[in-house]
């Protein structure tokens, strides 16, 4: 349908502030990112477990990557400048017009939820329009 993005995102758990697979994308990134029908990759980068920002030369210029840099795991939040470094060390891999700012999943993908509290959950999301806003407008 026309005006509609296809998304998938790349989750290593998330139930009771878990996680459950760690690794980087290097090993599945050259196929997973060129082959899948999808206009965006909703990608976990919020600890070093999910590797580094390498595996992004692979991914074909007409998708879009969503940083998944804000926790959904743990209450404390990321700094600002954190977030902005970040960004720009994907903007190596990916031009910045490519790129997103997400949590890195959702702050209840199961009924038993995160230990968050919802003013967490809230804080961070406005880190991420505040930081979202400063580097693409808005």
């Amino acid at each position: 349908m026309p005006g509609t993005a296809i998304a998938m995102h790349i989750c290593r758990g998330n139930n009771q502030s878990k996680w459950y697979a760690e690794g980087g994308y290097e090993a599945i990134a050259e196929r997973l990112f060129g082959s899948l029908a999808v206009d965006r990759f909703l990608l976990e980068y919020d600890t070093e477990r999910a590797g580094t920002f390498e595996p992004l030369r692979l991914m074909p210029d007409d998708k879009m990557v969503v940083l998944g840099l804000v926790s959904s795991k743990a209450a404390a939040v990321e700094s600002r400048d954190y977030l902005l470094e970040r960004i720009e060390e994907a903007s190596r891999y990916v031009p910045l017009e490519r790129l997103a700012l997400s949590p890195q999943c959702g702050f209840a993908s199961t009924a038993a939820g995160n230990l968050l509290s919802e003013d967490d959950q809230w804080r961070k999301l406005e880190l991420v329009a505040e930081v979202a806003g400063e580097v693409w407008g808005g």
